[in-house]
């Protein structure tokens, strides 16, 4: 298969698989989100989804979440790991949107990317979600499945992300990152894989090794 076949089928099956797909972390608006998102590096979804009706029971807001201090949100965050940099990031993003925003997350990449804690993959997952705006956030699973399906090199998450959004239809970016992780999480995990349960992989061919990170 060329890489445009194999593009075309993948949409094709992930479909099939996922029809639907929810938001994997809990939230109900952009700031909720941005922080949601925040949390999840180097984190699993179910561990932030434990986590974040402790932090917005307290602040669900960045006028609520500047009124504790640093410790205060270290303390609730804590089992999301990388704690006392998260903690810092979380205050001092909420300023600023107090600041510089009015309260209200930025509609834009460059608004989210100058944000504490906030880089390219969080602002693109933030601008497609929350605002309808077309992104392809890489994870670790999409860079992962990009290489093993062949659709990528594995160099970066950089190019990783360039060549999904050559390959794949704009209209479809912010459901597909989502389906690919699903996918990635039930069939194609970076250890215990087996590509006779993929579905995907067994049918277009896959690269056993993992790619650079």
């Amino acid at each position: 298969m060329t890489r445009k076949e194999k593009a075309e089928y993948v949409v094709k099956k992930l479909e099939e698989l996922y029809p639907s797909v929810p938001i994997p972390l809990d939230h109900w608006d952009p700031y909720t989100l941005t922080i949601a998102v925040l949390l999840s590096a180097q984190s699993t979804d179910k561990g932030v989804n434990q986590i974040t009706p402790l932090l917005f029971q307290r602040a669900d807001n960045p006028y609520d979440m500047v009124k504790l201090s640093i410790e205060e949100i270290r303390e609730i965050i804590k089992p999301c790991g990388l704690s006392p940099a998260k903690s810092k990031a979380i205050w001092n993003l909420s300023r600023i949107l107090i600041e510089e925003y009015d309260g209200k997350v930025p509609e834009s990449f460059e608004g989210l990317e100058s944000l504490p804690g906030v880089g390219h993959k969080t602002a693109s997952v933030v601008m497609s979600q929350a605002f309808g705006v077309a992104a392809f956030p890489v994870d670790t699973h999409i860079h992962r499945l990009m290489y093993r399906w062949g659709l990528s090199n594995g160099k970066n998450v950089e190019q990783t992300e360039r060549d999904a959004k050559k390959l794949f239809p704009k209209e479809l970016w912010n459901k597909l990152h989502l389906q690919i992780i699903f996918y990635g999480r039930e069939y194609s995990p970076a250890r215990g894989f087996r590509i006779q349960k993929s579905p995907i992989d067994a049918s277009i061919g896959v690269k056993s090794r993992l790619p650079k990170t």
